[in-house]
């Protein structure tokens, strides 16, 4: 029999699928001008956020600047046993610890909260007004910022003392009060990001599907159980993923805030790692040992990230990775 006919009843042999390699090539190309806006960023983060970890080896070593970093001797784990047998090292913990606990506990579910009731508005240009001007302290400098909470209260002429004193009470120094600092602190923060960071809540609450809402007025339910039962809920995946965020970030205080806002009287409250950081590096060009404290900050934040995403993922299914 001819071997046409003995292939006549089969199927053609299936064409070979294009190797996963090709696929990517073919995707880069089609999206090459999408692409190419990658760029810039790509860049920054390896010249400003890759590059830079080179330089932790100082962090082993004596390092001194007319010798290089490799030509540098090398002293182990040398700077790290000095800052944790050194006084100021449970000074510092307690204090970046709290603050950033405070921060955490007050600053986070304030734009939750203002988000959550700034959906409830109906007045659309009234709530237009709200998130514009709750958005405006986002666009001030850190510097502004501390520099206004200085003159509001000065105990000279700033308008918070000038209130007590016109109750008939006696002006308080706050800046000079070390019980005042980690309220200052975390009051400014949230007046400063709460707006910005409730644009993230009320996109996630745009996303909520109209017809919950409506299957929800057609049981009978008032705005204030479908806010506990449909808003809030839907918003917990967010929740979640920022809250994991912020929890990993929770020990990387900015130095700029509290540079700006203390002093020798508010030492005992407001040092924290990053300030510390900066004194011994750039005021007394300790460079290895300023480097060894920050790299033990940067190791603390990446165990509270990852124990937060292990603990969310364990309760609520959410996690980073």
């Amino acid at each position: 029999m001819p071997k046409s006919e003995l292939n006549a009843g089969q199927l053609p042999p299936a064409s070979k699928s294009p190797s996963k390699w090709t696929s990517t090539l073919r995707h880069i190309k089609k999206d090459r001008q999408l692409l190419m806006l990658l760029v810039p960023c790509i860049v920054f983060f390896i010249l400003f956020r890759y590059g830079p970890i080179y330089g932790l080896i100082i962090a082993f070593k004596d390092y001194k600047v007319f010798t290089g970093i490799l030509a540098s001797e090398w002293v182990g784990l040398e700077n790290f046993i000095k800052f944790f047998s050194s006084p100021d090292f449970w000074l510092l913990f307690r204090n970046t610890f709290l603050l950033g606990l405070y921060t955490l506990l007050w600053s986070f579910p304030f734009p939750i909260i203002f988000a959550v009731l700034l959906n409830e508005v109906r007045l659309i240009w009234f709530k237009k007004w709200v998130q514009t001007l709750s958005y405006l302290p986002a666009f001030l400098s850190v510097v502004i910022v501390s520099s206004m909470i200085i003159d509001f209260l000065s105990p000279g002429r700033g308008l918070m003392n000038q209130l007590i004193a016109w109750l008939g009470f006696e002006k308080i120094y706050f800046l000079s009060m070390p019980e005042w600092f980690r309220t200052i602190y975390i009051s400014s923060d949230i007046w400063s990001s709460m707006g910005y960071e409730a644009i993230i809540f009320l996109a996630a609450i745009a996303g909520i599907s109209p017809t919950l809402y409506e299957a929800a007025k057609v049981d009978g339910c008032k705005r204030w159980h479908m806010m506990r039962y449909i808003t809030i809920p839907s918003l917990m995946p967010t929740i979640l993923i920022l809250f994991i965020i912020k929890s990993g970030a929770m020990f990387r205080i900015g130095y700029e805030k509290v540079l700006l806002l203390y002093n020798s009287l508010t030492y005992e409250v407001a040092d924290v790692f990053s300030t510390y950081v900066y004194r011994k590096g750039l005021l007394e060009y300790d460079y290895s040992y300023a480097s060894a404290v920050g790299l033990f900050e940067s190791l603390i934040a990446l165990v509270m990230l990852l124990i937060t995403n292990l603990i969310s993922r364990r309760l609520g299914g959410r996690s980073l990775w």
